[in-house]
């Protein structure tokens, strides 16, 4: 049986692996922002911020912002924009995945895709374009969020 720190040194690794498959350099700020995501899905830069400040005091803002760019661009994390709210990202970038966003409390899931295969989603006119991918965030209530609305 693993004990939590041997746990943490094997997540670290596996980590650090992926850091490396997507051809970057693995550093002490790219691990730890990769584990608060890890831990946080649907973070923004500046919840992010908050978890990894904590394990590393000298990272500043400016860096996490950093590394979450260099993440998307090597494909590592997905950046998503629901709109009214700052830019969010996750790890889960192996599919065509869309979101459901509560109105109130502003709480993300991740729903699997509306109807077949990737992009599951086909424009009436494609314009020319190779559709790869389909975006859909749907909105509503949470069901924490209704409770409280009928049971105040």
């Amino acid at each position: 049986m693993m004990t939590d720190s041997s746990q943490r040194v094997a997540d670290a690794g596996l980590l650090a692996d992926s850091i490396r498959l997507a051809g970057l350099k693995v550093t002490a700020p790219r691990l730890a922002v990769l584990r608060a995501l890890s831990d946080s899905p649907h973070s923004n830069a500046d919840a992010l911020f908050g978890a990894v400040h904590s394990e590393l005091p000298g990272t500043s803002l400016q860096a996490v912002y950093g590394v979450l760019a260099a993440f998307a661009t090597a494909g590592l994390v997905r950046k998503i924009e629901p709109a009214g709210s700052p830019a969010l990202f996750e790890r889960r970038v192996d599919d065509n995945h869309h979101h459901i966003v509560c109105t109130r409390c502003s709480v993300v899931h991740d729903v699997e895709c509306a109807v077949g295969h990737a992009p599951c989603l086909t424009p009436a006119d494609a314009l020319g374009f190779d559709v790869r991918a389909a975006e859909v965030i749907y909105w509503g209530l949470c069901a924490q969020c209704q409770l409280e609305t009928t049971h105040p």
